[in-house]
């Protein structure tokens, strides 16, 4: 069965029924008024309006979108994804490994760790990487690396694909890596934010190497792609 995209649902909790109506009327009113899509490697895709992180403020408005339509693409695949994100805003049916949050489904190990029994033709991750090794007690910067080669060497099927969003100015070593030109991608995209109204450009490293990381939101990302 095809995925299905929920602009309207409502995480739940302990919000009451006037907050989620005037979150919904905000976020509704956001769309009506600003651009409606933003084009991506040659194609047009529409912004994401969820709840959820309030993604027309920041850059889920861009990732979910692309990163679902590559699900679309892959629903007879073997698919892992590292960080459980895309099942806040989209079904799934794929693996999950995150280290940190508890879910029905997700396997709660350390991605350099993980040796699945079967190898997957499809691994996703978005904005997770960045966290691997520089937000751990003692930070080990160089384990963002060893993560990607570990889903190269270990996890992937010969000829299948990963692909991965990190955050612009939040990590340090990978943002060297990038200004080096010792990225560990094949491929590699950028997007930039140029708005407060989180409008999104395709750019490149140049254009994206000043951005910084602010509060809760990325000025720019890239889309690292590694064919097996």
């Amino acid at each position: 069965m095809p995925y299905t995209y929920d602009y309207t649902s409502v995480a739940s909790g302990n919000e009451s029924a006037s907050a989620r109506y005037l979150r919904f009327a905000k976020m509704t009113l956001t769309r009506w008024t600003r651009d409606k899509t933003f084009v991506f490697d040659g194609r047009s895709y529409p912004y994401l309006y969820h709840f959820c992180n309030k993604t027309w403020k920041n850059e889920r408005g861009v990732e979910i979108p692309i990163f679902r339509e590559i699900l679309l693409r892959h629903q007879a695949d073997r698919i892992l994804e590292v960080g459980n994100v895309l099942a806040h805003y989209v079904p799934i049916h794929h693996d999950v490994v995150d280290k940190y949050e508890v879910a029905p489904g997700v396997i709660n190990q350390d991605i350099v760790e993980f040796a699945p029994t079967e190898r997957y033709d499809l691994i996703l991750s978005i904005s997770t990487l960045e966290h691997v090794g520089w937000d751990e007690e003692p930070r080990e910067p160089a384990k963002l690396l060893h993560a990607i080669e570990h889903l190269r060497d270990r996890c992937l099927a010969p000829g299948g694909q990963i692909v991965v969003s990190l955050p612009v100015g939040y990590n340090k070593f990978f943002d060297g890596l990038l200004r080096d030109g010792k990225s560990p991608f094949t491929q590699q995209h950028f997007l930039k934010r140029i708005s407060k109204r989180n409008y999104w450009v395709e750019s490149d490293w140049n254009g994206c190497k000043d951005a910084t990381y602010g509060r809760f939101v990325a000025h720019a990302i890239c889309i690292g792609i590694i064919q097996g």
